[in-house]
Order: structure tokens, then sequence, then C-alpha cells
């Protein structure tokens, strides 16, 4: 099913932005990176971004602040909860 702008979601809409879901270790490694080097840059950080938006095949990225970020065909989306978290 697809949606026009003029459209809207259906109630039963499931945000699956709460779904975990496994990422390749590396793109993991290199997301928690670009949140290390911009927090080191900007240490009076007071927003907390959602996640990091990165890219599958040149692992560069950017933070997201909103809640739901627009993605391109080849990037995904790493949210902060996996930022945060260490596998032991």
């Amino acid at each position: 099913m697809v949606y026009t702008s003029s459209q809207q979601w259906p109630e039963n809409y499931i945000e699956r932005m709460d779904i975990p879901m496994l990422l390749d270790p590396v793109l993991l490694r290199s997301a928690r990176q670009i949140y290390r080097t911009y927090y080191e840059v900007h240490p009076d950080l007071t927003q907390r971004p959602t996640g990091v938006a990165i890219d599958r095949y040149t692992h560069r990225g950017k933070l997201i602040f909103k809640k739901r970020p627009i993605l391109l065909p080849q990037e995904c989306f790493v949210p902060f909860s996996q930022l945060e978290a260490e596998i032991y």
C-alpha cells in the first residue's frame, strides 16, 4: 500500500523505530565514532540525537535529531540506544 502526501497514515500503523534490529558491527562501530567525534567537537551539546544515519558503503554519516529520519537508499539508521549499548 502506497500513501501519497495527501493521504494520512492508518491508525493501526506501527512505528518501526522501536523494533530492535541487528546491525553490521563495523557500521555500529563507525556510527559510534561519528557520535563520539561530534560530541568532542560540540561538548555543550544539549539536545540528544535520535541516532546516526550512516552510508552502508562509505561509512560516512551524520547525527539525526528528528524523530523520523529520511534516509537515502544506501543509508541505514542506527538509533541512539544502540550507540550507547555495549555488547559484552
